[in-house]
Protein backbone atom coordinates (compact mmCIF):
# COMPACT_ATOMS: atom_id res chain seq x y z
CA UNK A 1 0.00 0.00 0.00
CA UNK A 2 2.85 2.38 0.80
CA UNK A 3 4.35 1.89 -2.65
CA UNK A 4 1.01 2.63 -4.26
CA UNK A 5 0.51 5.72 -2.19
CA UNK A 6 3.96 7.08 -3.00
CA UNK A 7 3.49 6.46 -6.71
CA UNK A 8 0.10 8.11 -6.80
CA UNK A 9 1.14 10.92 -4.46
CA UNK A 10 4.05 11.75 -6.72
CA UNK A 11 1.64 11.85 -9.62
CA UNK A 12 -0.80 14.24 -8.02
CA UNK A 13 1.31 16.33 -5.63
CA UNK A 14 1.56 20.02 -6.17
CA UNK A 15 0.13 20.94 -9.52
CA UNK A 16 0.56 17.83 -11.61
CA UNK A 17 -2.23 18.60 -13.98
CA UNK A 18 -2.16 22.01 -15.55
CA UNK A 19 -4.70 23.48 -17.83
CA UNK A 20 -2.36 22.95 -20.76
CA UNK A 21 -2.19 19.21 -20.01
CA UNK A 22 -5.81 18.65 -20.87
CA UNK A 23 -5.93 17.00 -24.27
CA UNK A 24 -8.65 16.71 -26.84
CA UNK A 25 -10.40 13.39 -27.19
CA UNK A 26 -8.54 11.06 -29.63
CA UNK A 27 -5.64 13.51 -30.11
CA UNK A 28 -2.06 13.06 -29.07
CA UNK A 29 -1.12 16.70 -28.58
CA UNK A 30 -1.34 18.60 -25.30
CA UNK A 31 -3.28 21.86 -25.14
CA UNK A 32 -5.71 22.42 -27.99
CA UNK A 33 -7.57 25.50 -29.09
CA UNK A 34 -10.81 23.63 -28.37
CA UNK A 35 -10.02 23.00 -24.69
CA UNK A 36 -8.55 26.48 -24.21
CA UNK A 37 -11.82 27.99 -25.40
CA UNK A 38 -13.79 26.05 -22.79
CA UNK A 39 -14.49 27.40 -19.30
CA UNK A 40 -11.73 26.77 -16.77
CA UNK A 41 -12.44 24.12 -14.12
CA UNK A 42 -10.72 24.06 -10.72
CA UNK A 43 -10.20 20.58 -9.29
CA UNK A 44 -9.10 19.78 -5.74
CA UNK A 45 -8.16 16.23 -4.78
CA UNK A 46 -9.02 15.50 -1.14
CA UNK A 47 -6.06 13.37 -0.03
CA UNK A 48 -3.22 11.11 -1.20
CA UNK A 49 -3.10 8.65 1.71
CA UNK A 50 -5.92 6.40 0.44
CA UNK A 51 -5.78 3.89 -2.38
CA UNK A 52 -9.37 4.76 -3.25
CA UNK A 53 -8.69 8.48 -3.62
CA UNK A 54 -5.47 7.79 -5.51
CA UNK A 55 -7.54 5.71 -7.94
CA UNK A 56 -9.99 8.59 -8.25
CA UNK A 57 -7.05 10.88 -9.06
CA UNK A 58 -5.91 8.50 -11.78
CA UNK A 59 -9.39 8.42 -13.31
CA UNK A 60 -9.61 12.20 -13.07
CA UNK A 61 -6.52 12.48 -15.24
CA UNK A 62 -8.05 10.13 -17.78
CA UNK A 63 -11.34 11.99 -18.02
CA UNK A 64 -9.75 15.43 -18.21
CA UNK A 65 -8.32 14.21 -21.49
CA UNK A 66 -11.35 12.19 -22.60
CA UNK A 67 -13.78 15.07 -21.98
CA UNK A 68 -11.38 17.74 -23.24
CA UNK A 69 -11.58 19.65 -19.96
CA UNK A 70 -9.83 23.00 -19.57
CA UNK A 71 -8.41 22.16 -16.12
CA UNK A 72 -6.61 24.68 -13.95
CA UNK A 73 -3.57 23.37 -12.01
CA UNK A 74 -4.95 20.61 -9.78
CA UNK A 75 -4.50 20.93 -6.03
CA UNK A 76 -4.58 18.42 -3.18
CA UNK A 77 -5.99 19.61 0.14
CA UNK A 78 -4.53 16.62 2.03
CA UNK A 79 -7.55 16.08 4.28
CA UNK A 80 -7.18 19.63 5.62
CA UNK A 81 -10.11 22.03 5.23
CA UNK A 82 -7.86 25.07 5.64
CA UNK A 83 -5.80 23.92 2.65
CA UNK A 84 -9.00 23.31 0.71
CA UNK A 85 -10.15 26.87 1.41
CA UNK A 86 -6.78 28.23 0.27
CA UNK A 87 -6.82 26.07 -2.86
CA UNK A 88 -10.30 27.29 -3.76
CA UNK A 89 -9.10 30.88 -3.39
CA UNK A 90 -6.42 30.15 -5.98
CA UNK A 91 -9.08 28.77 -8.32
CA UNK A 92 -11.10 31.97 -7.91
CA UNK A 93 -8.06 34.12 -8.62
CA UNK A 94 -7.12 32.15 -11.75
CA UNK A 95 -10.51 32.29 -13.43
CA UNK A 96 -12.33 29.11 -12.46
CA UNK A 97 -15.89 28.98 -13.80
CA UNK A 98 -16.69 25.87 -11.73
CA UNK A 99 -14.98 23.94 -8.93
CA UNK A 100 -14.77 20.21 -8.21
CA UNK A 101 -13.95 19.27 -4.62
CA UNK A 102 -14.42 16.44 -2.13
CA UNK A 103 -14.52 18.12 1.30
CA UNK A 104 -13.66 15.57 4.00
CA UNK A 105 -15.09 17.77 6.75
CA UNK A 106 -18.57 18.35 5.37
CA UNK A 107 -19.55 20.84 8.06
CA UNK A 108 -16.59 23.20 7.82
CA UNK A 109 -16.86 24.05 4.14
CA UNK A 110 -20.14 26.00 4.31
CA UNK A 111 -18.57 29.48 4.42
CA UNK A 112 -16.43 28.76 1.37
CA UNK A 113 -19.44 27.42 -0.52
CA UNK A 114 -21.30 30.62 0.31
CA UNK A 115 -18.46 32.75 -1.02
CA UNK A 116 -18.34 30.75 -4.25
CA UNK A 117 -22.10 31.09 -4.65
CA UNK A 118 -21.84 34.87 -4.21
CA UNK A 119 -19.34 34.92 -7.06
CA UNK A 120 -21.54 32.64 -9.20
CA UNK A 121 -18.95 29.85 -9.26
CA UNK A 122 -20.86 26.53 -9.10
CA UNK A 123 -19.48 23.63 -7.05
CA UNK A 124 -19.54 19.89 -7.72
CA UNK A 125 -18.86 17.88 -4.57
CA UNK A 126 -17.53 14.35 -5.05
CA UNK A 127 -18.44 11.48 -2.69
CA UNK A 128 -19.18 13.82 0.21
CA UNK A 129 -22.30 15.92 0.68
CA UNK A 130 -21.68 19.30 2.37
CA UNK A 131 -23.96 19.76 5.37
CA UNK A 132 -24.88 23.26 4.23
CA UNK A 133 -23.91 25.74 1.55
CA UNK A 134 -25.07 25.71 -2.06
CA UNK A 135 -23.84 22.96 -4.38
CA UNK A 136 -24.61 22.55 -8.06
CA UNK A 137 -24.36 18.76 -7.87
CA UNK A 138 -23.13 16.12 -5.44
CA UNK A 139 -21.69 13.12 -7.27
CA UNK A 140 -22.04 10.31 -4.80
CA UNK A 141 -23.42 6.84 -4.16
CA UNK A 142 -26.04 6.04 -1.53
CA UNK A 143 -23.86 5.68 1.57
CA UNK A 144 -26.75 4.46 3.71
CA UNK A 145 -26.98 1.56 1.27
CA UNK A 146 -23.30 0.83 1.98
CA UNK A 147 -24.05 0.36 5.66
CA UNK A 148 -27.16 -1.70 4.98
CA UNK A 149 -25.42 -3.97 2.45
CA UNK A 150 -22.54 -4.53 4.88
CA UNK A 151 -24.97 -5.37 7.68
CA UNK A 152 -27.00 -7.78 5.60
CA UNK A 153 -23.92 -9.56 4.27
CA UNK A 154 -22.20 -9.91 7.65
CA UNK A 155 -25.42 -10.83 9.43
CA UNK A 156 -26.00 -13.75 7.07
CA UNK A 157 -22.34 -14.78 7.11
CA UNK A 158 -22.40 -14.98 10.91
CA UNK A 159 -25.78 -16.68 11.12
CA UNK A 160 -27.14 -13.78 13.15
CA UNK A 161 -24.80 -14.35 16.10
CA UNK A 162 -21.45 -12.99 17.18
CA UNK A 163 -19.41 -9.85 17.73
CA UNK A 164 -18.52 -7.34 15.03
CA UNK A 165 -15.89 -4.61 15.07
CA UNK A 166 -16.99 -1.63 13.00
CA UNK A 167 -14.15 0.59 11.77
CA UNK A 168 -16.09 3.82 11.32
CA UNK A 169 -15.02 6.77 9.23
CA UNK A 170 -15.13 10.32 10.50
CA UNK A 171 -18.46 11.13 12.09
CA UNK A 172 -18.10 14.79 11.06
CA UNK A 173 -18.48 13.46 7.51
CA UNK A 174 -21.89 12.67 6.02
CA UNK A 175 -20.40 9.45 4.64
CA UNK A 176 -19.23 8.26 8.02
CA UNK A 177 -22.56 9.13 9.59
CA UNK A 178 -24.62 7.54 6.83
CA UNK A 179 -22.71 4.27 6.88
CA UNK A 180 -22.65 4.07 10.67
CA UNK A 181 -26.30 4.94 11.17
CA UNK A 182 -27.52 2.54 8.48
CA UNK A 183 -25.31 -0.29 9.73
CA UNK A 184 -26.49 0.19 13.31
CA UNK A 185 -30.18 0.42 12.35
CA UNK A 186 -30.01 -2.72 10.22
CA UNK A 187 -28.16 -4.73 12.85
CA UNK A 188 -30.61 -3.70 15.55
CA UNK A 189 -33.61 -4.64 13.44
CA UNK A 190 -32.42 -7.69 11.50
CA UNK A 191 -29.68 -9.24 13.63
CA UNK A 192 -30.23 -8.49 17.33
CA UNK A 193 -28.02 -11.46 18.25
CA UNK A 194 -24.94 -9.67 16.94
CA UNK A 195 -23.10 -7.20 19.18
CA UNK A 196 -21.50 -4.31 17.29
CA UNK A 197 -18.47 -2.42 18.62
CA UNK A 198 -18.22 0.92 16.75
CA UNK A 199 -14.66 2.25 16.60
CA UNK A 200 -14.37 5.88 15.47
CA UNK A 201 -11.22 6.35 13.36
CA UNK A 202 -11.49 9.65 11.47
CA UNK A 203 -10.58 7.68 8.31
CA UNK A 204 -7.13 7.01 9.80
CA UNK A 205 -5.67 3.53 9.29
CA UNK A 206 -3.27 3.73 12.24
CA UNK A 207 -6.09 4.75 14.58
CA UNK A 208 -8.24 1.90 13.25
CA UNK A 209 -5.44 -0.63 13.83
CA UNK A 210 -4.78 0.60 17.36
CA UNK A 211 -8.45 0.50 18.38
CA UNK A 212 -9.01 -2.87 16.74
CA UNK A 213 -6.00 -4.29 18.58
CA UNK A 214 -7.44 -3.12 21.90
CA UNK A 215 -10.86 -4.58 21.09
CA UNK A 216 -9.42 -7.95 20.06
CA UNK A 217 -7.52 -8.10 23.34
CA UNK A 218 -10.76 -7.52 25.25
CA UNK A 219 -13.00 -9.71 23.08
CA UNK A 220 -11.14 -12.68 21.66
CA UNK A 221 -14.36 -14.01 20.10
CA UNK A 222 -14.85 -11.18 17.58
CA UNK A 223 -15.92 -12.96 14.39
CA UNK A 224 -16.76 -10.08 12.06
CA UNK A 225 -15.32 -6.77 10.91
CA UNK A 226 -16.92 -3.97 8.91
CA UNK A 227 -14.37 -1.57 7.40
CA UNK A 228 -16.02 1.60 6.16
CA UNK A 229 -13.05 2.44 3.90
CA UNK A 230 -10.80 -0.28 2.51
CA UNK A 231 -8.55 2.35 1.01
CA UNK A 232 -7.21 3.30 4.44
CA UNK A 233 -8.21 0.33 6.62
CA UNK A 234 -7.45 -2.78 4.55
CA UNK A 235 -3.68 -3.09 4.90
CA UNK A 236 -3.46 -2.12 8.60
CA UNK A 237 -6.28 -4.52 9.44
CA UNK A 238 -4.81 -7.45 7.53
CA UNK A 239 -1.37 -6.78 9.00
CA UNK A 240 -2.78 -6.77 12.53
CA UNK A 241 -4.78 -9.97 12.03
CA UNK A 242 -1.75 -11.70 10.53
CA UNK A 243 0.42 -10.60 13.44
CA UNK A 244 -2.08 -12.07 15.89
CA UNK A 245 -2.51 -15.29 13.94
CA UNK A 246 -6.12 -14.42 13.16
CA UNK A 247 -5.88 -14.07 9.39
CA UNK A 248 -7.56 -17.37 8.52
CA UNK A 249 -8.78 -18.04 4.96
CA UNK A 250 -12.50 -17.89 4.29
CA UNK A 251 -14.11 -21.28 4.78
CA UNK A 252 -11.65 -22.40 7.45
CA UNK A 253 -12.08 -22.55 11.23
CA UNK A 254 -11.40 -19.26 12.99
CA UNK A 255 -11.94 -17.08 9.92
CA UNK A 256 -13.12 -13.58 10.79
CA UNK A 257 -15.71 -12.47 8.23
CA UNK A 258 -14.80 -9.08 6.80
CA UNK A 259 -16.68 -6.71 4.53
CA UNK A 260 -15.29 -3.42 3.32
CA UNK A 261 -16.27 -0.35 1.33
CA UNK A 262 -14.34 1.07 -1.66
CA UNK A 263 -13.77 -1.55 -4.37
CA UNK A 264 -10.03 -0.96 -4.83
CA UNK A 265 -7.90 -3.62 -6.58
CA UNK A 266 -6.24 -4.54 -3.28
CA UNK A 267 -9.63 -5.48 -1.82
CA UNK A 268 -10.36 -7.64 -4.84
CA UNK A 269 -7.04 -9.44 -4.35
CA UNK A 270 -7.89 -9.96 -0.68
CA UNK A 271 -11.27 -11.44 -1.66
CA UNK A 272 -9.57 -13.82 -4.11
CA UNK A 273 -7.16 -14.93 -1.38
CA UNK A 274 -9.98 -15.44 1.11
CA UNK A 275 -8.61 -12.78 3.45
CA UNK A 276 -11.80 -10.73 3.31
CA UNK A 277 -15.24 -11.77 2.12
CA UNK A 278 -16.75 -8.78 0.33
CA UNK A 279 -16.67 -5.10 -0.42
CA UNK A 280 -19.06 -2.48 -1.73
CA UNK A 281 -17.55 -0.93 -4.85
CA UNK A 282 -17.57 2.87 -4.73
CA UNK A 283 -17.44 3.95 -8.36
CA UNK A 284 -14.17 5.90 -8.45
CA UNK A 285 -14.30 5.93 -12.24
CA UNK A 286 -17.83 7.32 -12.38
CA UNK A 287 -17.07 9.82 -9.63
CA UNK A 288 -14.32 11.31 -11.81
CA UNK A 289 -16.28 11.07 -15.05
CA UNK A 290 -19.47 12.69 -13.85
CA UNK A 291 -17.83 15.23 -11.55
CA UNK A 292 -16.08 16.67 -14.59
CA UNK A 293 -19.19 16.32 -16.73
CA UNK A 294 -21.33 18.26 -14.25
CA UNK A 295 -18.62 20.87 -13.66
CA UNK A 296 -18.44 21.61 -17.35
CA UNK A 297 -22.24 21.65 -17.59
CA UNK A 298 -22.44 24.05 -14.64
CA UNK A 299 -19.86 26.37 -16.15
CA UNK A 300 -21.91 26.60 -19.35
CA UNK A 301 -25.22 27.24 -17.59
CA UNK A 302 -26.86 23.85 -18.03
CA UNK A 303 -29.39 22.75 -15.41
CA UNK A 304 -30.71 19.37 -14.23
CA UNK A 305 -33.82 18.09 -12.50
CA UNK A 306 -34.43 15.24 -10.06
CA UNK A 307 -35.15 11.86 -11.62
CA UNK A 308 -33.51 8.93 -13.43
CA UNK A 309 -30.45 9.62 -15.57
CA UNK A 310 -29.14 8.05 -18.75
CA UNK A 311 -26.29 6.38 -16.80
CA UNK A 312 -28.25 4.09 -14.44
CA UNK A 313 -28.36 6.51 -11.54
CA UNK A 314 -30.92 8.78 -9.95
CA UNK A 315 -30.72 12.51 -9.21
CA UNK A 316 -32.36 13.50 -5.93
CA UNK A 317 -33.14 16.94 -4.54
CA UNK A 318 -31.23 18.19 -1.51
CA UNK A 319 -31.96 21.22 0.67
CA UNK A 320 -28.84 22.84 -0.82
CA UNK A 321 -28.72 21.42 -4.34
CA UNK A 322 -28.93 18.13 -6.24
CA UNK A 323 -27.25 14.75 -5.84
CA UNK A 324 -26.58 12.16 -8.53
CA UNK A 325 -26.57 8.80 -6.73
CA UNK A 326 -24.40 6.43 -8.75
CA UNK A 327 -24.62 2.63 -8.51
CA UNK A 328 -22.30 0.84 -6.04
CA UNK A 329 -22.48 -2.98 -6.31
CA UNK A 330 -21.64 -5.58 -3.68
CA UNK A 331 -18.54 -7.58 -4.68
CA UNK A 332 -17.91 -11.09 -3.39
CA UNK A 333 -15.92 -14.09 -4.58
CA UNK A 334 -18.77 -14.80 -7.01
CA UNK A 335 -18.27 -11.63 -9.06
CA UNK A 336 -14.84 -10.30 -8.09
CA UNK A 337 -13.43 -10.97 -11.57
CA UNK A 338 -16.15 -9.00 -13.35
CA UNK A 339 -14.37 -6.85 -15.93
CA UNK A 340 -17.03 -4.16 -15.56
CA UNK A 341 -15.81 -3.35 -12.04
CA UNK A 342 -13.48 -0.34 -12.05
CA UNK A 343 -11.14 -2.08 -9.62
CA UNK A 344 -10.29 -4.56 -12.36
CA UNK A 345 -9.46 -1.80 -14.83
CA UNK A 346 -6.88 0.32 -13.07
CA UNK A 347 -3.23 -0.14 -12.14
CA UNK A 348 -2.43 -1.04 -8.53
Amino acid sequence: MKTNQLRFAAAVAGAVLIAGAATACNRGTATTAASADKPAIGIDLPRADSDFWNSYAQYTRRYISAQDINALPISNSQNDVTKLVANVQVFENTGAKAVVMAPQDTGAIATTLGQLADKHIPVVSVDTRPDSGKVYMVVRADNKAYGTKACEFLGKQLGGKGKVAELEGALDSINGRDRSEAFAACMKKEFPGITVYPLATNWDGSVASSKLQTLLAQHKDVNGIYMQAGGVFLQPTLALLKQKGLLKPAGTAGHISIISNDGIPQEFDAIRKGQIDATVSQPADLYAKYALYYAQAAATGKTFKPGPTDHDSNIIKLPNGLEDQLPAPLVTKANVDDKNLWGNNISK
